[in-house]
C-alpha cells in the first residue's frame, strides 16, 4: 500500500496581491458611497495624479530593495526642476535645461551615495540633512521666492503635462514606461541583480567581491534621477515649481506606497509590482478623501496610520534576523 504523499503547505498571498485586493474593495466601497468616484474624469485625474507619486515611489523602490532609504528625494527633484526652469526661462534650450537638472539631480544623488558608502553616515540622517541643505543653497543662491514659474513660450514642452489618445494623461504614459524601464533594470541586468544582492545581505554582497561602495552610489543617483521625472512631468503639468512641495508630506506618501506594496526596509524584496499596487491604492484613498473634503488634518491622520499598518505588516511578512537588525547602525 502506497504510503500518503506528505501535503506542502500553502504559500500565504503575496502581501502585492493583498494590497491589490484591499484597493478593489476601496473601489468598491467609494463608488457606493462617494457621488461622482465612478466616472471615467475622476479615473483620468486620478491616473494623472498617482503618476507623479508612482514615478518618486519607483526611484526609492531601488534604494529600498537595496537597504537604503532616501528622504532628500522630493527635495533633489525640486531644486533640479527648478533650476530647469530657470535656464529655460533665461533661453536655454528645452532639452540642455532638462539634461542640467538631470545631471543637478543625479549630482545629489551621487553626494548622498558617497556620504553612506565611503564616509559611512547612517542613511536616514544623511539624506535628511542633504535634503534640507540642497533647499537652503538654492533658495540662497539662485531662487529667491518658493514658487518658480516657466515663462511662455514653451507649449511643446508643456504637451507632457497633456492627454493623448482620446484622454489618456501622457503622465500615465510615462509613468508605464518608466516602471517598464525600472522592471528590465532589477530583472534582466547584472545592475538589478547586484542591488538585490547587496539589499539582502550587504556583508556577503561585499565578502563576494561586489563593489558596494560603488553601488550604494549608483543606487542613491538613481532614486534622485528617476525622482527627477516626477519632477518634470509635475511642471509640465503645472507650467512652475512650488519648492514648498519640500515641506509637504509627499516623501511620507512615497514611502508609503514603496513599503505598502510589499518593497520590504530590511532589503532585498519587492519589485515594480509593488510599487504599482502600493501606488494605485494610495492614490485611491487619496482620491476619496479629496471628494469627501477631508480636511488637512484628517487625510494626514489617516496616511499616518496607513504607513504604520504598512509597516507592521512588513515586519511581520519579513521578521529582522541577526544579520538585517544591523539595518542603520
Amino acid at each position: 500500500m502506497a504510503r500518503d504523499q506528505p501535503v506542502a503547505p500553502r504559500k500565504p498571498p503575496s502581501q502585492a496581491l493583498l494590497v491589490l485586493g484591499i484597493c478593489v474593495i476601496a473601489m468598491l466601497a467609494f463608488s457606493v458611497t462617494l457621488k461622482g468616484f465612478m466616472t471615467v474624469g475622476n479615473f483620468l485625474a486620478l491616473a494623472r495624479n498617482i503618476s507623479i507619486l508612482g514615478i518618486l515611489a519607483l526611484g526609492m523602490a531601488i534604494v529600498v530593495i537595496a537597504r537604503g532609504l532616501d528622504l532628500s528625494q522630493v527635495s533633489s527633484m525640486a531644486v533640479a526642476s527648478a533650476i530647469a526652469i530657470l535656464l529655460m526661462n533665461s533661453g536655454t534650450p528645452t532639452p540642455l535645461a532638462l539634461l542640467a537638472g538631470l545631471g543637478i539631480a543625479i549630482a545629489i544623488g551621487l553626494l548622498n551615495g558617497w556620504l553612506i558608502a565611503v564616509v559611512e553616515m547612517p542613511a536616514l540622517l544623511t539624506t535628511l540633512a542633504s535634503g534640507l541643505a540642497v533647499l537652503g543653497i538654492t533658495r540662497t543662491t539662485a531662487v529667491q521666492h518658493f514658487i518658480v514659474n516657466l515663462a511662455p513660450g514653451h507649449d511643446d514642452f508643456l504637451q507632457l503635462g497633456g492627454n493623448v489618445l482620446g484622454g489618456i494623461p501622457v503622465a500615465l504614459v510615462i509613468f508605464a514606461i518608466t516602471a517598464v524601464a525600472v522592471h528590465l533594470l532589477l530583472s534582466r541586468t547584472v545592475l538589478g541583480r547586484f542591488i538585490y544582492a547587496h539589499g539582502d545581505n550587504p556583508d556577503a554582497a561585499r565578502l563576494s567581491g561586489l563593489p558596494t561602495r560603488p553601488l550604494t552610489m549608483i543606487e542613491y543617483a538613481l532614486c534622485a534621477g528617476i525622482g527627477y521625472i516626477g519632477g518634470v512631468v509635475m511642471i509640465a503639468q503645472t507650467a512652475l515649481m512650488h519648492l514648498q512641495v519640500v515641506e509637504s508630506t509627499l516623501i511620507f506618501d512615497v514611502i508609503m506606497v514603496v513599503v505598502l506594496g510589499g518593497v520590504s526596509l530590511t532589503g532585498g524584496r519587492g519589485n515594480v509590482l509593488s510599487v504599482i499596487v502600493g501606488t494605485l491604492l494610495i492614490g485611491v484613498l487619496l482620491n476619496g478623501m479629496t471628494i469627501m473634503d477631508l480636511d488637512v488634518q484628517t487625510q494626514n491622520i489617516v496616511k499616518g496610520l496607513v504607513l504604520l499598518v504598512a509597516i507592521v505588516l512588513d515586519s511581520i511578512l519579513h521578521p529582522r534576523d541577526e544579520e538585517t537588525s544591523k539595518q542603520g547602525d
